[in-house]
Order: structure tokens, then C-alpha cells, then sequence
């Protein structure tokens, strides 16, 4: 087993996990098996209770593994399926090792962070790192594992150890570290300073960087670039330049102009490594497809205008698998997606009332756009509008996408304004109501808050006479199809005849055929909302289908997509399926460039 060990410096949010992802994504470009590894250096034991404006999005893994949201980067770059064992946390080590204490494992020793819990840390990746993640079912040849946070935290001195030790374990040749550090433009001078200390950092604590990957706004120019190769002790070769691109995806391309394949060939030795022809070829044909995805060359096309009414818009990482979904979606449909930020609250009466200017502007952007989501999120605050919203997007024909609270926000409009319950609510927002048209799922645990929620991939079926839905063409006319989920709260059974009687379709449901999975209006352009999220599943050559289904009926395009997805000739077809010149996205009318 090889390891790639991606480490930062100088600040946090320098872009490790797309720097890790897309070095993943060349050596698959290349035939290899590979695998990856995020570890927090947190005491949680896992993601699940982080508030996601602080921490950004929750990613769920099909095991119902609630994890770092770079696990998502991973499985969108590299196509593979990782497990919950995938995401190591200070708290999960600390309990794995006091268990192993309070059972004896340790034979009465005095059980301290070195060596006990630092060996930990090792067994844990050796034993992750061999277990296959792709449709090879084989033991992967390389491991990227990226350590959270920055070199020099306390929090992180017990991993940086540990990865010291993996590297003497794993032996000559078996382990690459990239060390990727900042680098300030002041006073319109570029600072490599930061860069020197963060290097004499990092070695003082034991690790060795074989590659700088140097974080830069613009070009390094050769000079700095040879400063930091002559103060931090390296080859020029061993510098790598990491400036914004118009799109992270164009990421993987930057690295590779810069050689970064031939320099992984070289120090870990990979000519060593058996790799089947039958991956070589597929690793190709993966890379043909990324390149002309994401092709530098100049082509415009029409603008997709997507709103997001959300609740946690301060931080857009909140929905970071939405809006990669979104992305993917919009190259599929040769469109530029210009997203639009919403929050929910400004469209409420209560807003009018104190703030008319945000009031206003919220609903111009709503009332202006091609297409409306509501995405998932927990709580009352900001409910009311969002209901706004779905409603606009039902009586005015707009395309409209919600993703678990978003369908049940859906389904609490349509009862209240289709179907006479006009105090229709969700047990969520008010225990008491009469009319709650959404319930508290009853075998879920309502006092543990970590890790009971319904997750996981499960199955959802489309039922019988649905053979008119979109979303099911979409799937290729499938009868079962299989989503990740994470939920506490459902459609209430008691309602379900009502509200069928009333017009709004549950044309998808559990296996058990008692949870409402997916529900559609036939008589509109596009008005579906999911219980499950989608976007955990969109990759970047294969757009989830809901995603994909939403974006194309926002942009026009929806009898042409759902005709290629009946055909076989869907969003992970061939070459030609996918479009040139991804310019990044615009969000609030300003271009966005990929300063991760």
C-alpha cells in the first residue's frame, strides 16, 4: 500500500481536500486503484450535530456515515463509495481506545497518547486504507489521506505523530506527503514567508514534505518560486503552483501541466505497481471525458437562473453537495448556472414589515428566476418562507426541486392551499397543531441527537401508474432505484389519501410502501420534491437525476434530457454527452472563481 499524505499550513480553508482530491483523480487517470482518507482532528465523534453555518455541510455516506464534507469532494472527483470508517476523528480514536482499555486490551499499561493512541491512529488507516471502494471490489493500490486543520494546532500533534510513524511503517518508496501553504499578495508583492515558516513548522514536528503545493491567487512569478525552493530546501520540480481557476474542476488539469503525475510515479514508485490494462484503458477514457468537461476554450452559452431559499446562506459550504449538483447539472445541460441566494426569512411578511429592502429584493430574485430549491435544514425559523416560495413556484408554473424538508415544505403548501387544511403544519415547527400533516418518524430516538436520524442509502419504489412521471424517466423508466437519506420527520400516512385526492402525486415510496419518498405534480412544468438528497450521488460526469431533471426543465431542455436518459444516452454517456468551457459559476449576477 502507497499513501499520499496532504497536510496544511499557514491558515486553514487552503483547498486541501480539492488538492487531495484531484491528485486522486490522476492516479486514477493512470490505472490505480484509489482510495482516500479525511481525519478530523475534532472531538466529535462524528459531523452529524455540527452546526453547518460553522462547520459547513454534513456529508452522508451510503453506510449512513455522517462525515466531513471533503469525503463528498472525494467521491465526486474519484467515483468511488467510501464508509463512514473513511472519516477518522479525535473522538472516534479516543473511543476506540478507551473501550479497548476498559476491556483489558491493554494488559494493566499505563495507556498514553504515544504509543497507544498514535498506534491507533496507524492500524486504523492500514486496516481503511486496503478495503476497495470501487466497482473492482480490489484492494486499493494508493490512499490519499488529508489531515484537517493546520500543522501546529494541539489538536493535530497526536496525527502528525502518527503519520510520522506511518511513514517509517510503510517504508521506502510507500509514502508521498503535499504540503499545501498560502501565499499573501501585499502591497501587490507576493510573500513567501508564511510559506518558510509553515515548512520549518512542519518539520519540527517530524514530517518531511516531499511536494509544496503553494495556494496563490494569480501565478506565482519565478522568483518566488525559487525562494521558496532555495529557504525551504527543495527541488523548483518539487514546488507546485495552485492558483484560482475559473472552476475547481479545472484543477486536476493545473496539477497535471505542472507534471505532478510523473513526480507521484517517481518518488513512490509506481512502475512497481501491477495495474490491469483494462483500468489504464478506463482511466483514459475517464480523463478524455474530465478535460473536455472542463476545457479552458471560450464557449457561451444561454444563463440557468437557479434560486436557493435557504436557511443557512451566511456560509455557502452549507450546501455544498447542492451546489456541486446544481454545477454538474448545468454543464450536462450546456448551460451557465447563475445561482441566486435567497434566505428564507426575507420572504416572510415579518421582514416586510422591518426590513421592506431585503423584503422586496428577495422576492424579485424569486419571482425573476428560471428555476426555485428549497433544500434540506432542521427547525421552524424561516419555514414560512419557504412555503411562499414553493407556492409561487406551483401557481406560476416555475420549475421547483425540494430536497427533504423542501418536499415536506411542499406538501404542507399544497394541503393548506389545495386541499382545505389550513393550519396544515409539520410536528417539527409546531407539536401541538392539529393538522400535522408531517410527523416526527416514530422509531426514531427524539433525545440522542447523534446519529438516529434515517440514513443511509434505501430503496425507493416508483408505484404503480406513475409511469407518466418525469422523475421516473429520468431514472430510465426504472421500478426501484436507491438514494441516501438523512431525516427525522415524514409524510404523514393518516394525510396521504387526501392529499392524492387533491392532486399532488407520491410517486415513489419506500419498499414497505408507508414512507412517501417522492412527490410530483403532473399537471405542471416541474414540481417535485424528495425525501431522500439527491445530491450526495451527483457526480461530475454523472448529474444526479433530480438535479439534472430540475435544471433542464428551468432551462427548457427537460423532453431532450429525459428522452437522452430513456435512451440509455444519459448523464454518464460519452464524450459527446458532455460540454466544453465550464467558466465556474455566477452567484448573485458575480462570476465565481475557484479560490477554495
Amino acid at each position: 500500500m502507497k499513501y499520499v499524505l496532504v497536510s496544511g499550513g499557514v491558515i486553514s480553508g487552503v483547498g486541501k481536500g480539492i488538492i487531495a482530491s484531484s491528485t486522486g483523480l490522476l492516479l486514477k487517470t493512470i490505472g490505480l486503484k484509489v482510495s482516500s482518507i479525511k481525519v478530523d482532528p475534532y472531538l466529535n465523534v462524528d459531523a452529524g450535530t455540527m452546526n453547518p453555518k460553522e462547520h459547513g455541510e454534513v456529508f452522508v455516506l451510503s453506510d449512513g456515515g455522517e462525515v466531513d464534507l471533503d469525503l463528498g469532494n472525494y467521491e465526486r472527483y474519484l467515483n468511488i463509495t467510501l464508509t463512514r470508517e473513511n472519516n477518522i476523528t479525535t473522538g472516534k480514536i479516543y473511543q476506540h481506545v478507551i473501550e479497548r482499555e476498559r476491556r483489558g486490551d491493554y494488559l494493566g499499561k499505563t495507556v498514553q497518547v504515544v504509543p497507544h493512541i498514535t498506534d491507533a491512529i496507524q492500524d486504523w488507516i492500514e486496516k481503511v486504507a486496503r478495503i476497495p471502494v470501487d466497482d473492482t471490489m480490489e484492494e486499493p493500490d494508493v490512499c490519499i489521506i488529508e489531515l484537517g486543520g493546520t500543522v501546529g494546532d494541539i489538536e493535530s500533534m497526536p496525527f502528525i505523530e502518527a503519520m510520522t510513524s506511518l511513514r517509517r511503517r510503510a517504508g521506502k518508496n510507500n509514502f508521498l506527503q503535499i504540503h499545501v501553504s498560502y501565499v499573501p499578495v501585499i502591497n501587490g508583492e507576493q510573500k513567501t514567508k508564511p510559506t518558510q515558516q509553515a515548512i520549518k513548522a512542519v518539520r519540527s514536528a517530524g514530517l518531511i514534505p516531499d511536494l509544496i503545493a503553494c495556494r496563490c491567487e494569480r501565478n506565482l512569478e519565478s522568483s518566488a518560486v525559487e525562494k521558496i525552493a532555495h529557504f525551504c530546501q527543495v527541488d523548483i520540480e518539487q514546488v507546485v503552483v495552485v492558483r484560482d481557476m475559473p472552476s475547481i474542476y479545472q484543477v486536476p488539469l493545473l496539477l497535471e501541466q505542472q507534471g505532478l503525475i510523473e513526480s507521484l510515479r517517481s518518488i513512490l514508485n509506481l512502475q512497481s505497481v501491477k495495474i490491469s490494462p483494462n483500468l489504464i484503458a478506463k482511466g483514459r477514457h475517464t480523463w478524455a471525458q474530465w478535460k473536455t468537461l472542463t476545457s479552458t476554450e471560450n464557449k457561451f452559452f444561454d444563463t440557468v437562473t437557479i434560486v436557493l431559499v435557504g436557511k443557512y446562506i451566511e456560509l455557502h459550504d452549507s450546501y455544498l453537495s447542492v451546489i456541486k449538483s446544481l454545477e454538474h447539472s448545468a454543464m450536462r445541460c450546456r448551460r451557465k448556472l447563475d445561482l441566486q441566494w435567497v434566505d428564507a426569512e426575507h420572504l416572510e411578511t415579518s421582514t416586510r414589515d422591518s426590513d421592506p429592502a431585503k423584503f422586496y429584493k428577495a422576492w424579485h430574485s424569486l419571482c425573476t428566476a428560471s428555476g426555485i430549491l428549497v433544500p434540506g435544514g432542521f427547525g421552524q425559523r424561516g419555514t414560512e418562507g419557504m412555503i411562499a416560495a414553493a407556492k409561487w413556484a406551483r401557481e406560476n408554473k416555475t420549475p421547483y426541486l425540494g430536497i427533504c424538508l423542501g418536499m415536506q415544505i411542499a406538501v404542507i403548501e399544497y394541503a393548506r392551499n389545495c386541499c382545505g387544511l389550513a393550519a396544515a403544519t409539520s410536528e417539527e415547527f409546531n407539536g401541538h397543531a392539529t393538522d400535522k400533516v408531517i410527523m416526527f418518524m416514530p422509531e426514531v430516538d427524539k433525545q440522542t441527537m447523534g446519529a438516529t436520524m434515517r440514513l443511509g442509502l434505501r430503496p425507493t419504489l416508483f408505484q404503480p401508474g406513475s409511469k407518466w412521471s418525469r422523475m421516473r424517466a429520468l431514472y430510465a423508466g426504472k421500478a426501484e432505484i436507491l438514494e441516501r437519506h438523512r431525516h427525522r420527520y415524514e409524510v404523514n400516512p393518516a394525510y396521504i389519501d387526501q392529499l392524492e385526492k387533491g392532486g399532488l402525486s407520491f410517486v415513489g415510496k419506500d419498499d414497505k410502501g408507508e414512507r412517501m419518498e417522492i412527490v410530483e405534480i403532473k399537471d405542471h412544468p416541474w414540481f417535485v420534491g424528495v425525501q431522500f438528497h439527491p445530491e450526495y450521488l451527483s457526480r461530475v460526469l454523472d448529474p444526479s437525476r433530480p438535479y439534472l431533471g430540475f435544471v433542464a426543465a428551468s432551462a427548457g431542455l427537460l423532453e431532450e434530457i429525459m428522452r437522452d436518459a430513456m435512451n440509455g444516452n444519459g448523464s454518464g454517456g460519452d464524450v459527446d454527452c458532455v460540454v466544453n468551457g465550464v467558466d465556474g459559476i455566477s452567484i448573485n449576477g458575480e462570476s465565481q472563481t475557484a479560490s477554495f
